[in-house]
């Protein structure tokens, strides 16, 4: 799931660009901005949970049951109570990561049941009048990931390979279009709003090489 967050990050913010004023140069920034944040922010956390890194072996027996983590920080720290404190910011993400899927998702569905791509697109697409927002398909979204999520009980190597193919179609979805633009020499980009001049083809290289890795 840290991959699927991770690619996730890039893609809610394109979500959001008919809500967003000048889209064309704060899109951008944003996409940039997140990567540098993600990039800091997990090496702030990374590195510190190496070096209290426990027994291999140990891990990995817990790891086909539920998340390391918790039990890299409870044998560093010898307290329960502590632990979960130095959990607590991390549940606090998963749940403002999982609002902004939602969110993200909401938009594609909404955006999409305005042409009626889907079944009862007329349903979906409809905009709440008081909260100014496609509350239908956010609440059909819900649903959905409540569902999807239910697998982890049934069984967790059905919901890890889901959840694997999942960041799979993402990354995908990603390298495509990047790899297309360096192909093309980047000419579309030549009077974009915003672009990072020649550190555009190096972020393009990075990118597609990376994706590899996930």
């Amino acid at each position: 799931m840290h991959a699927g967050y991770a690619t996730s990050s890039t893609g809610m913010i394109l979500s959001m660009c008919e809500e967003v004023r000048q889209p064309s140069t704060q899109v951008p920034k944003a996409m940039v901005a997140t990567a540098c944040i993600n990039t800091v922010a997990g090496l702030l956390f990374l590195i510190p949970l190496v070096f209290v890194l426990s027994d291999i072996q140990t891990l990995l027996a817990t790891s086909s049951l539920a998340q390391p983590t918790p039990t890299i920080i409870k044998s560093a720290v010898g307290s329960s109570a502590a632990s979960f404190a130095l959990l607590l910011p991390l549940v606090i993400l998963g749940i403002i990561c999982g609002v902004g899927c939602t969110t993200a998702s909401s938009r594609c569905t909404w955006a999409i049941c305005r042409d009626g791509t889907l079944p009862g697109s007329k349903w979906w697409s409809q905009i709440h009048t008081g909260l100014q927002v496609p509350l239908n398909a956010m609440m059909f979204l819900m649903v959905v990931e409540l569902l999807l999520g239910l697998l982890y009980f049934g069984s967790n190597a059905a919901f890890s390979a889901f959840s694997g193919v999942g960041v799979i179609c993402l990354t995908c979805a990603y390298a495509t279009p990047v790899t297309t633009s360096l192909m093309n020499g980047r000419k579309h980009l030549e009077k974009a709003s915003f672009s990072l001049g020649k550190w555009g083809y190096a972020c393009n290289v990075v990118t597609i090489g990376e994706f590899p890795q996930k």
